[in-house]
């Protein structure tokens, strides 16, 4: 455990490639008791391989910066705590609160939240929102809006607005300071719209909510058998590998590292029968909300069930949402360990439950909604 930080911050980028990051001070502060971490460090556990070191995001699953001003302008405390705490279900954000199964306790989300808020400017109170027609507002959203953060059967590459925790955690008027004042160094420009538009446009999107999903699996007990089908064959996989960059000018030479499987070919094994192992590297809470069925919970920051992983050659699969962050963290500490035959589910899990494969999913979850279709090579 005490090599935890290390394996954090070299976790791979959205895409799959590497990208170090700069390394806490004294990497022995990774213990796998996060409430013990100094607070910049249990933010790098906990919020970086998402938002990135410096918080300013979109390091993995479209994941935005957590210290833009006009963001922390608009974003209460509350707003914050409850964001880390529960999370956003059906998309990468996992929520952190022990008291839905996640690693934090509240004084851990308490010190996290104090940390953004030093980042930048206190928040401002907000001037309340008018109300607004959210049939006029329908027409505006799509022009102006549904480019980048979708609707409620698909995705965008901005904040998924029609998510049911985030319309639960925010208010009219944070999201109307949002669309008034935009996001300084992101495509989210200030609106220019009038203000009966805009109060239009954020009755439209408080259209988008439903209850959030209640709902949640039995906690793991860690005592869940780690080795699915074990008679069975091993399975035959064509392993992926991300291109290596132009070696020259500074840049390395690379070895291609064929590291991803893809979830066709792990549903067809799971259909075969074959043996493996499945990894559920994100928090508890995500694995009691859904999982691959037959899957493991070994979160990213906690991988003591590593120690109890057979060596004798059986595959290991682990998987996230983001889709290569945290399950590259499980796998490069899987091979550190000896594990050759350690490699990624190439698409993650929303990619798995999208697709209706086979999962194990608490009463009233639902796929998450469509990844946006992105140009060839494009990193999101």
């Amino acid at each position: 455990m005490k090599r935890l930080a290390v394996l954090v911050i070299a976790a791979a980028c959205s895409n799959g490639s590497a990208t170090p990051q700069p390394r806490p001070k004294d990497a022995s502060v990774a213990d796998a008791n996060l409430a013990k971490l100094a607070t910049k460090d249990l933010y790098v556990v906990s919020c970086a391989p998402c938002h990135g070191v410096d918080a300013k995001g979109y390091k993995a699953d479209h994941a935005p910066s957590l210290i833009n001003p006009t963001f922390l302008e608009s974003a209460t405390d509350e707003y914050l705590q409850r964001s880390i705490g529960l999370g956003r279900p059906g998309t990468s954000m996992a929520g952190y609160s022990k008291a839905i199964g996640g690693p934090l306790d509240d004084a851990a989300i308490a010190r996290l939240t104090a940390w953004l808020r030093a980042q930048g400017p206190a928040a401002k109170a907000l001037p309340a929102a008018a109300a607004g027609d959210p049939a006029r507002g329908a027409p505006i959203y799509v022009k102006t809006c549904q480019k980048c953060h979708g609707d409620q059967t698909t995705r965008g590459e901005g904040v998924h607005l029609a998510n049911a925790r985030f319309l639960d955690v925010a208010t009219d008027s944070f999201i109307r300071y949002a669309i008034v004042n935009g996001r300084p160094g992101t495509p989210m420009e200030k609106a220019k719209l009038t203000d009966a538009e805009i109060d239009d446009v954020v009755a439209y999107v408080r259209s988008f909510g439903k209850p959030p999903e209640a709902g949640q699996l039995a906690p793991p007990t860690g005592k869940e058998p780690l080795v699915i089908n074990p008679g069975g064959k091993d399975p035959q996989w064509k392993l992926r590998a991300d291109p290596c960059p132009p070696a020259g000018r500074g840049q390395p030479a690379c070895k291609e590292d064929p590291r991803f499987v893809s979830i066709d070919q792990v549903k067809q094994a799971l259909q075969d029968k074959r043996k493996m192992i499945i990894i559920d590297a994100r928090p508890a809470s995500d694995w009691m909300r859904v999982h691959v069925t037959g899957a493991v919970s070994i979160p990213y920051m906690e991988l003591k069930r590593l120690d109890e992983m057979p060596k004798d050659g059986t595959w290991a699969v682990a998987y996230c949402a983001c889709p290569h962050h945290l399950s590259g963290i499980v796998v490069d500490e899987l091979r550190k360990r000896g594990y050759k035959h350690a490699v990624v589910l190439d698409e993650g899990i929303l990619e798995w439950h999208r697709r209706g494969y086979p999962v194990v999913a608490a009463p009233g979850v639902t796929a998450p909604p469509k990844e946006p279709v992105m140009a060839p090579g494009t990193i999101p």
